[in-house]
């Protein structure tokens, strides 16, 4: 059926977009699940636009109420699949946290996050950051938060930052961005799993609609979250959001979208059709630089989705981004859905997931260059991604000029100029990229206590 439809496709010029996507798909009936975050977007357009139905799906979309809810229902098989935190898959298929085989066939997008501090902490750091024409220069180091820490710990105080869960994208951009300013983010041992060992700012999790509530009570300092909860905190005027992780690491991997292997395999077809639908979907997010966008906020600051107000939303998703309240900047690139490859799942950046596992020690042991590969392509899978992509090229709803066919699946190095600690990225040498930083377990050295052995 499916390569009838392909050379029909291919040499009928005004064959019907909706009759020519049909699969024979094996289950039609899917829920999906999401967290209140802008870069669920492809699902809500996804379904809003039609691409779903087009496909034959009926997909019912539901909020969840944290990211460990969420990774559950898609293993106990109330959820079909969800919008992840890029660590969740990996993490889960190999056993850090929940045990189960979780895959990628989509990337959700690139960047989308920033770090906000407190008002107070802002003042505090202020005098340590280069002004231009009265005002920040950024990106902004955590060396100009460092002396603040100190202070902290001078008058016996805790400094508490709020991440939303320990295998997510947010908490190593966190650990990341402090362990360049020299700041020491804490490790994890296979005894003690809170992440605060050796910890100069101590993180926790905390869901991410309650990052501006958590920080407004001064539970916490500040905190790494997806938008809108950054510009949240902008309007409510309780925080500056002090970079974004584009600043941090240009062009950065964010959400991706899960599901089982065991699903995969029983739903080869519907699997295809459900990527087709996201692709189609972050096509639309990007297209005619972005002009959709307005639209989608729209979409997204629905109660049902994110409910967020359409401002807030806007400040973002429309190609700007605000730090203190009146610096607003030109961020073209803050959400990136398609662009640069966003969709297809690259080892690469399932590798750098990995890497920073292991730095932190939730990878308690040393691994092989080969395991780290291994790993993503277990996880990863391209090969369902490509699949769909060249049935839109076929069915002339995507352009072939825009997927990699030909990638082995490694994005060529990040060049030290895009990451903050000015350290290039290679996924083909992940060792080598750990003993390039500074902090941060790398060889053979294992957390033991509070000490690092080996």
């Amino acid at each position: 059926m499916k390569s009838f439809l392909l050379s029909l496709a291919a040499t009928t010029a005004l064959v019907s977009p909706a009759f020519a996507q049909m699969l024979e798909l094996e289950k039609d009936e899917l829920t999906f699940g999401f967290i209140k975050l802008t870069d669920m977007a492809p699902l809500a357009v996804a379904y809003e636009n039609g691409y779903f139905l087009d496909e034959g799906l009926f997909v019912t979309l539901e909020a969840q109420a944290n990211w460990k809810v969420l990774l559950d229902g898609v293993i106990g098989g109330q959820l079909d699949g969800a919008h992840m935190l890029a660590g969740q898959p990996l993490a889960a298929t190999i056993g850090f946290g929940t045990e189960a085989h979780i895959i990628t066939p989509f990337s959700m997008d690139l960047n989308g996050n920033g770090i906000t501090v407190s008002n107070e902490v802002w003042e505090m750091m202020k005098p340590n950051i280069p002004q231009e024409d009265g005002k920040p220069v950024h990106p902004i180091s955590a060396t100009a938060l460092a002396p603040v820490v100190e202070q902290f710990k001078s008058e016996g105080k805790p400094f508490n930052m709020g991440m939303v869960f320990p295998v997510s994208t947010h908490n190593y951009e966190l650990r990341y961005w402090l362990a360049a300013g020299g700041l020491h983010p804490g490790f994890y041992s296979p005894d003690n799993i809170t992440g605060q060992i050796n910890a100069d700012v101590l993180l926790s999790v905390t869901p991410p609609p309650q990052m501006p509530a958590t920080l407004e009570a001064g539970t916490i300092h500040g905190y790494c979250v997806g938008e809108p909860w950054n510009q949240q905190a902008v309007f409510k005027g309780i925080g500056v959001p002090v970079i974004t992780d584009y600043e941090l690491w240009k062009n950065n991997p964010e959400k991706v979208f899960g599901i089982s292997a065991e699903f995969a395999e029983a739903n080869p077809n519907t699997a295809i059709a459900v990527t087709k639908a996201l692709i189609r979907a972050a096509i639309w997010l990007d297209e005619n630089d972005n002009a959709n966008r307005p639209e989608a906020v729209e979409i997204l600051s629905r109660a049902e989705y994110v409910g967020a107000d359409y401002d807030v939303i806007a400040n973002s998703m429309t190609g700007t981004f605000e730090y203190e309240k009146g610096d607003k900047r030109e961020v073209p690139d803050f959400n990136v859905f398609f662009r640069y490859n966003a969709t297809y799942p690259f080892y690469s950046d399932a590798v750098w997931y990995l890497t920073q596992m292991r730095r932190w020690g939730q990878i308690a042991e040393p691994k092989s260059d080969d395991w780290f590969d291994e790993v993503a392509k277990s996880v990863y899978r391209p090969d369902i991604y490509l699949e769909a992509a060249r049935m839109l090229v076929d069915e002339g709803l995507a352009n072939e000029a825009d997927f990699p066919w030909d990638s082995d699946g490694y994005k060529a190095p990040t060049p030290a100029a895009d990451i903050i600690d000015g350290i290039e990225y290679d996924g083909r040498a992940p060792n080598a990229y750990l003993e390039s930083l500074p902090i941060g377990l790398k060889g053979a050295q294992t957390v033991v206590g509070a000490e690092v052995k080996g």
